[in-house]
C-alpha cells in the first residue's frame, strides 16, 4: 500500500478516534516515506500524523524534511510535543531547523530543551551554515589517552546511548586535544589493561571548525571516512561530521553548481510565484546580458566580413557551424574541470599540466574535426582553399575553447573565486568571438585566391 492510499485511512481512524488503529496503519512506514508524503500537505495536517508517532520516530519525520517546513511544523505543534520531539533529536539537527527561524521562534524552541542541549545548540547556531562548524554535531563518543581499554568501553557504555555515531573512537587529553582515533573493532578486542594511547592510530585526519563544506565533502570521499573530528585552531576536539551530513552536502553543492553552470541559481519553489519570477530574472538576467553582448560584438566581426563574404558568399554558410563547435568544446572543458575541482580530481596547483592536457584534446578534436569540414566543404563548394581555411580556422577555434573552457575555472579557483561562475554562457560567448576573428583574419589572407 502506498502512503498516499493509506493517508485517507489514517485521516478517517483520526476522525472517529481511532487513534490505535491510526497508529498501527502509520507503523507500517518507515519515517522518510512519511516524510516525502506529508511535506506536500498543509503545516496543519501534519501535525495530528506526527502526534501519532512516537517522540523518537516523529524527530527522524522531521529531520527529513525541508529545514523552514520543519520550523514551521514544529511551530504549529503544542510545546509539550515539541519537546519531546527536541530531546530526540542530534543538535546539529536542531541547528539546522533553528536556522531558518526568527529570533523569537528561536527562543521558544530553546526553551523547551535542556540547558546544556541548548547551550551546544546555540554554540552551534555561532558558526556559518556552510562550513565544518555549521553541520557538525556535538554528540559523539571521545575517551582520554591515559585509560585502559577495559575502562573506554565502560565509558562508550555510559556516552554512546547519546551518539550519533559509535564507528570511531576519538582520542582526546586532558585539555580536550584531539590525538588519536580507534575503531569499536580494535578496542574490542584490545587487551583489556592496555593503555588507549598504546593502541591508538596517532594520525588522525581531522577537519578545522572554519573549513568549508564542500573542501570537508571531498575530504570525506577521499578517504572514505564515515566521520571526520572536527577541532578548532587549538586542536580541541569540537564535534564531527558524519557520512549522512556530507551527502546532503554533497547534493546541494552539486545542485548549485549545475545552476551556476547554466548562468542562473536555484529558486526555491515554496516561494510565493511573483518571488520566483522575479528571482528567476534577478538570476539570468546578467549572463543573459553577456550573451547579448557578445552576440553583438559577433555581429560586429561578421560585419567587418561583409567585403569578404560579398566576394564569396560560401563563406557565410560556415559561421553557425565554427560558432556551434566551438561553444560547445568550450563548454565541455569547462563542466569538466569544474567538476573535476569540485571533486578533487583536478589541481588547481598543476594548472600548466591540466591546461597542457586540455589544449592536446582540443588539437585531437581539432584536427579530425577540421579535416572532416575540409573534405565536406571541398566536396560542397569544389574549393580546396575554401575547404582548408574552414577546416583550419575550426581546427584552430576547437583547440582554443578547449584551453580557454579548462583555463578559466582553474585562474578563477587559484584566485579564490567559486569557478562555477564560469558558466555555459560566458564560455560560449567569448569562444563564439574568437572563432569569428579566427575565421575572419583567415578569409582575409585568402580571399584574393577565394575568388
Amino acid at each position: 500500500m502506498h502512503f498516499e492510499e493509506a493517508y485517507q485511512i489514517i485521516r478517517d481512524h483520526i476522525a472517529a478516534q481511532e487513534l490505535d488503529e491510526a497508529r498501527k496503519v502509520l507503523g507500517e512506514f518507515q519515517p522518510a516515506d512519511i516524510a516525502e508524503f506529508v511535506e506536500n500537505l498543509p503545516v496543519h495536517e501534519i501535525g495530528p500524523i506526527l502526534n501519532l508517532l512516537s517522540p523518537e520516530t516523529a524527530g527522524e519525520v522531521i529531520n527529513q524534511l525541508d529545514a523552514e517546513l520543519a520550523g514551521d511544523v514544529l511551530s504549529d505543534m503544542g510545546e509539550e510535543k515539541t519537546g519531546a520531539i527536541i530531546d530526540e533529536m542530534y543538535s546539529d539537527d536542531v541547528a539546522d531547523i533553528l536556522g531558518e527561524m526568527t529570533d523569537p521562534e528561536k527562543d521558544k524552541i530553546l526553551s523547551l530543551m535542556g540547558q546544556e542541549d541548548a547551550i551546544e545548540v546555540r554554540e552551534l547556531l555561532e558558526f556559518k551554515e556552510d562550513t565544518a562548524g555549521g553541520i557538525m554535531t556535538t554528540e559523539y563518543v571521545a575517551i582520554l589517552q591515559n585509560i585502559t581499554a577495559e575502562r573506554a568501553i565502560q565509558v562508550i557504555r555510559e556516552t554512546a546511548p547519546d551518539a550519533e555515531t559509535v564507528y570511531y573512537v576519538y582520542v582526546i587529553n586532558d585539555k580536550n586535544q584531539l590525538v588519536g582515533v580507534i575503531s569499536l573493532r580494535e578496542l574490542i578486542i584490545a587487551n583489556p589493561k592496555t593503555l588507549i594511547e598504546d593502541i591508538m592510530h596517532h594520525k588522525v585526519k581531522s577537519v578545522n571548525v572554519h573549513m568549508d563544506q564542500e573542501e570537508v565533502a571531498a575530504m570525506v570521499a577521499k578517504y572514505d571516512f564515515l566521520a571526520i573530528p572536527v577541532v578548532d585552531d587549538d586542536q580541541s576536539l569540537m564535534g564531527i561530521i558524519t557520512v549522512d551530513d556530507v551527502i546532503d552536502v554533497i547534493h546541494e553543492e552539486a545542485s548549485e553548481d549545475i545552476y551556476r553552470l547554466a548562468g542562473t541559481a536555484e529558486v526555491d519553489f515554496e516561494d510565493a510565484l511573483w518571488k520566483r519570477i522575479w528571482m528567476a530574472v534577478r538570476n539570468r538576467l546578467p549572463w543573459l546580458l553577456v550573451t547579448l553582448l557578445g552576440g553583438f560584438l559577433a555581429g560586429g566581426i561578421i560585419r567587418g566580413l561583409e567585403k569578404e563574404i560579398q566576394t564569396v558568399v560560401a563563406l557565410s554558410y560556415f559561421i553557425p557551424l565554427l560558432t556551434g563547435m566551438g561553444g560547445n568544446v568550450g563548454t565541455q572543458s569547462s563542466t569538466l574541470a569544474v567538476r573535476g575541482l569540485a571533486t578533487g580530481q583536478i589541481d588547481a596547483g598543476k594548472m600548466l599540466k591540466t591546461v597542457g592536457t586540455a589544449a592536446l584534446i582540443g588539437i585531437g578534436v581539432g584536427l579530425i574535426c577540421g579535416l572532416i569540414v575540409t573534405v565536406m566543404a571541398f566536396l560542397w563548394q569544389k574549393s580546396l582553399l575554401l575547404g582548408l581555411v574552414v577546416g583550419i580556422s575550426l581546427c584552430v577555434n576547437m583547440i582554443t575553447a578547449s584551453t580557454m573552457g579548462t583555463f578559466v575555472p582553474l585562474v578563477l579557483k587559484r584566485f579564490g573565486v567559486d569557478p562555477a561562475v564560469a558558466s555555459a554562457p560566458f564560455i560560449s560567448t567569448t569562444i563564439d568571438i574568437t572563432g569569428l576573428l579566427i575565421y575572419a583574419g583567415l578569409s582575409s589572407v585568402f580571399i584574393k585566391w577565394l575568388v
